[in-house]
């Protein structure tokens, strides 16, 4: 009778320990460049051994290392990280309608979706405008939920106790003078971006960015994440940019169709044709 062997409790908890060490290790080198001594306090190992992790993450090209013998992030993650966000469903479809607007209005486009409990942008497309100062939006990031038109945008159309859930932990931080920053103030807001159908940013969380942004909605009707145009005031006004709300509302529009979506129709008067009366 052949036994099985289990892994122990303590050995599953160490190999768990060593993979959240090895993490931390990848995101400390995307912070600053790492010194063996760094590493090997980060790894909580001998040096010999915090070098022998680091060749095997350098030969996945996690990481890598420097002429200075320091180690920085490798190009392997990055490409991880553009392979997985390149299979999104949500950005594949909308890729060539955020392109056009980009070239038609000039400004920055950005994607941004709910992910977990974090408004994440999936996609950018830059203006070269911004040759000189570069937004501070990167793909990949999250955005503030309650300081950002994307992040406005789809709170709004939250189920109200998933709006409940995520704004249950946030702390309101004045980022600027126009930023919202209590419940009330900010609910407010949200109901009258659900009547207006769109949402703007002006300078809420960085005071020289402007911003307008329009829902995207699943086969199911549901509004997943949001597209927007941005700018920084000196190349163009909040005012400037809502001119291009007509355009912005239509590429939503173009997104959400590619995910099947289908606006409900809007129902026919009643008359005499349907054998309905008209008298009041």
């Amino acid at each position: 009778m052949t036994a099985t062997v289990r892994p122990s409790r303590k050995g599953g908890t160490a190999l768990a320990q060593s993979i959240r060490r090895a993490i931390d290790l990848i995101r400390r080198s995307a912070e600053h460049p790492l010194s063996l001594t760094e590493a090997a306090e980060v790894l909580g190992v001998h040096k010999s051994t915090a070098l022998r992790i680091l060749q095997t993450l350098e030969s996945a090209r996690f990481v890598r290392r420097t002429g200075a013998g320091t180690y920085v992030l490798g190009s392997g993650l990055i490409e991880l990280s553009e392979l997985a966000l390149g299979s999104m469903d949500l950005r594949q479809p909308a890729a060539a309608h955020l392109r056009a607007l980009q070239r038609e209005t000039g400004h920055t486009v950005h994607l941004a979706q709910l992910t977990g409990d974090e408004i994440i942008y999936i996609d950018k497309v830059d203006s070269p405008a911004f040759d000189a100062v570069k937004l501070p939006s990167r793909v990949g990031r999250a955005v503030s939920i309650y300081a950002s038109a994307v992040g406005k945008t789809i709170l709004a159309y939250l189920p109200r106790e998933e709006r409940d859930r995520l704004l249950s932990h946030v702390v309101y931080k004045r980022f600027t003078d126009t930023t919202f920053t209590d419940r009330d103030a900010l609910d407010a807001e949200l109901a009258r971006i659900r009547d207006l159908g769109w949402a703007t940013d002006n300078g809420e969380h960085d005071a020289y960015v402007m911003c307008v942004a329009a829902p995207i909605r699943d086969s199911r009707g549901q509004v997943i994440a949001a597209a927007s145009i941005t700018a920084i005031e000196v190349i163009a006004s909040l005012d400037q940019l809502k001119g291009n709300l007509p355009r912005l509302l239509e590429t939503a529009t173009q997104i959400s169709n590619e995910l099947g979506y289908t606006p409900p129709s809007a129902p026919s008067p009643a008359g005499p044709e349907d054998g309905r009366s008209t008298d009041g």
